[in-house]
């Protein structure tokens, strides 16, 4: 016997003859099944109706992690974004430095957060998002806690005795920092050559700006140091979240978690330190409010998503350099012959780390992609 006269013989036993139907009825009854067939949901295609009692429920948000996207197009503009972030974020220390001439420490760091939190909470308003997922309030927390609260009030406690150059160490440090923690947190696995050029960098930024500052030890190191350690904290909670959900809603509710403590800590702040409104002082209040805090953490946090925490973290190697750049502009601070020469070094470096970057997230894709079948 032929092996399609096999295939396709009918069987007494399995086969059970169907009652005689119209050629009409038969091609209706086929075109309703495959109709049933086309609406069915399926594992690559979910349904687009209506959630049902069986299906999850609208609207929830999934904490499934996204893997970041490397070498395309939303990689590119997720470095661009990163990049503005760091830009804002290098105008930080001059702007507060112009603060200190209006404001104390304290009531600086209260009011700064009590303007952002304003800002963020009419967006929030006007767009009706709603609130996180209960789940996700924590790492809230660890975001406002490192990067709306901790990290302004310790440089700032800072810059009352260290110079805005000398208080760039910390950012010099903030890259690599950043990348341990959210290698850890995330499960971020970059190769060798990215910590090879992310080592390099931190290290061409730390001699440059402890040449700068002389070599010795300022006062306010200890609140560097803390504040180099909650940053990063946040940088990396932030940075995890902001796949889950947008990176703006991510910032903005923690600008408002953290509004009850700016509030109170302006109005104990603001009788007990002398105030004496300036130009500079009110400029750069609003700078590190709706400038550093909102928007540079907004543009920053959405490019983290894109091409994840420790690639992002290594744009920051720059922000050092362009605050020298700012602080001469803005402070009349002086920047030795020797800026240039780190500038290329530190820009060498972070080539290194974005290649390395795109490289791995190649083989990445490779290893998820299933080979097709011919």
């Amino acid at each position: 016997m032929r092996a399609q006269d096999s295939a396709t013989a009918s069987s007494p036993i399995a086969v059970v003859e169907p009652p005689a139907t119209s050629p009409t009825a038969s091609a209706a009854s086929r075109a309703g099944a495959s109709a049933a067939a086309a609406h069915q949901p399926t594992a690559a295609s979910p349904a687009h109706g209506p959630a049902t009692a069986a299906s999850s429920p609208a609207h929830e948000p999934t904490d499934a992690v996204a893997p970041p996207v490397n070498g395309s197009a939303p990689g590119r503009s997720g470095t661009v974004l990163a990049g503005l972030g760091v830009v804002a974020f290098s105008l930080t220390f001059p702007a507060t430095a112009w603060g200190l001439e209006s404001f104390g420490p304290w009531s600086l760091v209260a009011l700064r957060s009590v303007l952002a939190a304003l800002v963020a909470g009419g967006v929030l308003l006007a767009a009706r998002v709603p609130l996180p997922a209960r789940r996700h309030w924590a790492g809230l927390a660890v975001v406002g806690g490192g990067v709306v609260v901790g990290f302004p009030l310790l440089t700032t406690l800072a810059l009352r005795t260290s110079t805005t150059s000398h208080a760039a160490v910390v950012v010099g440090l903030l890259p690599l920092t950043t990348a341990v923690l959210g290698s850890l947190r995330t499960g971020e696995r970059p190769s060798r050559l990215f910590w090879g050029a992310a080592l390099a960098g931190a290290a061409v930024v730390i001699v440059f700006t402890v040449r700068e500052s002389g070599g010795a030890l300022a006062a306010g190191d200890l609140y560097l140091f803390g504040a180099l350690l909650v940053c990063a904290a946040g940088y990396t909670e932030g940075g995890r979240l902001a796949r889950v959900m947008p990176g703006w809603q991510v910032i903005g509710w923690a600008l408002v978690l953290c509004l009850p403590l700016a509030v109170a800590g302006s109005l104990v702040a603001l009788p007990l330190e002398p105030v004496h409104l300036t130009a500079h002082g009110v400029v750069g209040l609003v700078w590190v409010a709706a400038g550093s805090t909102f928007l540079g953490l907004y543009v920053w946090y959405r490019g983290m998503a894109a091409i994840g925490v420790a690639r992002a973290s290594q744009l920051q190697l720059a922000q050092p350099l362009l605050t020298l750049v700012w602080s001469f502009l803005l402070l009349g601070e002086e920047i030795s012959a020797a800026a240039p020469v780190a500038a290329v070094a530190v820009l060498v470096c972070i080539a290194a780390t974005q290649r390395a970057g795109r490289r791995a997230g190649r083989a990445s894709r490779a290893v998820r992609t299933p080979a097709r079948r011919p």
